[in-house]
């Protein structure tokens, strides 16, 4: 066994050895393992790989690689970093550490080589930066902190939803961003922590550096050394202003629509009662009750439409005429005017109800019968239904729920005054009711 074999076979490094001209003289079993090749003693040049990279992956010559220079230059080169590239192509990065070997009188007689696979090393460099750029660009703020809460990475959406530079948050303690009767969070946190413990989806309130208070959605994993001891903290941290705000304007819509609900109950129970006593069958009631629910429906449907905000007064008027007469029959001016829920629902009911009236004995029962709306809102809202040549009509002997819904239910429930008369020519309904009554005082 030679001096080399000796020596540099049971290492676990790749090594091996060349003459003065750079001839392989000999190489360890590690050495064949890196290259995925066996090279030809005294025969193979400079390095016993198939093929040669340079640190970029650009092809190397092997009379360019570490122990050619070292050779040339007559030193040792520490750490050169090349790509060895296996027959099967697969690519093994390195560190070279070449060295020239002198005989007593300082002349070179060969070379020592050690290469260092570092692929274990590179690609945990390619995870590192992978996860630094997934951190650096997550829409969430990302913050790591030792166990004492030390701030030790703060991440650009860390900075957008606090306020606070990277530079200004790194060392100091996180408690710098929880208001000051959450301060006992903290405490719970890292217990949990400190017992390998994952905080998951915790909603909480976090202070800004301008002092206002951020809702959040926090996550918290411990962070682990290599030997699998929690030495931190990792924070993950969401802005859940939006969604908590959602879930406010749901509740106050719930709370909302079961007003609604109720008030449409209310409605429904009067019609039943009223029509109740103004028919003589069965069959009457439930025509004209269903019918009532189905103009109420109608203006529901407008209520909706307008996500519950109101509904325009033309459309309204039209939506409930519309099942009665051809547009032509029915002329509808005025200036726009978006209503409020109470005057949608109120005013449905009674063009439904006029609508039904004219349709039965009014001038929509006429074939050169019309019907003229229109409307002010100058000072005060005043509204004028308006029937022509239709046939002559008589007055109302009794008071039907058409006649309470025209001349109490709608104008009370506006705070305004309603009034109807039988013209020779039909049916006229005025509304006189303040424009706030009317008006949807949010838009």
């Amino acid at each position: 066994m030679t001096s080399s074999e000796h020596l540099l076979g049971p290492l676990p490094a790749a090594a091996y050895t060349t003459d003065a001209n750079g001839r392989i003289t000999y190489f360890n079993d590690a050495a064949a393992e890196l290259w995925g090749h066996t090279p030809e003693i005294g025969k193979d040049e400079w390095c016993g790989s198939w093929r040669l990279r340079t640190a970029d992956g650009d092809p190397l010559a092997h009379s360019d690689c570490p122990m050619a220079l070292a050779l040339r230059e007559g030193r040792a080169i520490r750490g050169a970093e090349a790509i060895a590239e296996r027959p099967d192509g697969t690519l093994v990065p390195f560190l070279a550490f070449p060295a020239p070997l002198r005989d007593g009188s300082g002349k070179i007689t060969g070379a020592i080589n050690l290469l260092i696979d570092i692929s274990a090393q590179k690609q945990a460099e390619v995870q590192t930066m992978r996860l630094a750029s997934i951190v650096e660009s997550s829409d969430d703020a990302i913050i790591s902190k030792d166990l004492c809460g030390v701030i030790e990475s703060w991440n650009a959406s860390a900075t957008r939803l606090f306020g606070y530079s990277a530079e200004e948050a790194i060392g100091k303690h996180i408690t710098m961003l929880i208001p000051a009767d959450r301060q006992g969070e903290e405490d719970l946190i890292i217990g949990k922590v400190r017992n390998g413990e994952r905080v998951d989806h915790f909603d909480t309130i976090r202070r800004r550096k301008d002092g206002r208070e951020v809702a959040i959605s926090l996550t918290v994993s411990p962070v682990r050394s290599p030997a699998g001891k929690v030495i931190g903290a990792s924070k993950i941290a969401r802005d859940i202003t939006d969604r908590k705000e959602s879930e406010h304007r749901i509740r106050m819509l719930m709370r909302e629509v079961n007003h609604r609900v109720k008030n449409q109950f209310a409605v429904i129970l009067s019609m039943i009662r009223e029509t109740g006593k103004h028919t003589a069958t069965i069959a009457e009631f439930e025509r004209q009750i269903r019918n009532r629910i189905m103009a109420l429906s109608r203006s529901q449907d407008l209520l909706v439409d307008g996500d519950w905000r109101g509904a325009d007064l033309a459309n309204l008027v039209d939506n409930q005429i519309r099942p009665f007469a051809a547009g032509h029959r029915v002329q509808i001016s005025g200036e726009p005017i978006m209503l409020s829920t109470v005057a949608v629902q109120n005013l449905g009911m009674a063009f439904h109800e006029l609508a039904t009236n004219s349709a039965k004995h009014g001038a929509l029962s006429s074939p050169g019968g019309t019907v003229e709306v229109v409307w002010t809102t100058s000072g005060r809202f005043r509204l004028t239904w308006k029937e022509n040549n239709g046939p002559t009509v008589e007055k109302a002997s009794r008071n039907g729920f058409g006649k309470i819904v025209l001349e109490r239910i709608a104008p009370l429930a506006l705070n305004g005054v309603g009034h109807l008369s039988f013209e020779p020519n039909g049916v006229t309904w005025t509304l006189d009711a303040p424009v706030e009554s009317i008006r949807n005082a949010e838009l």
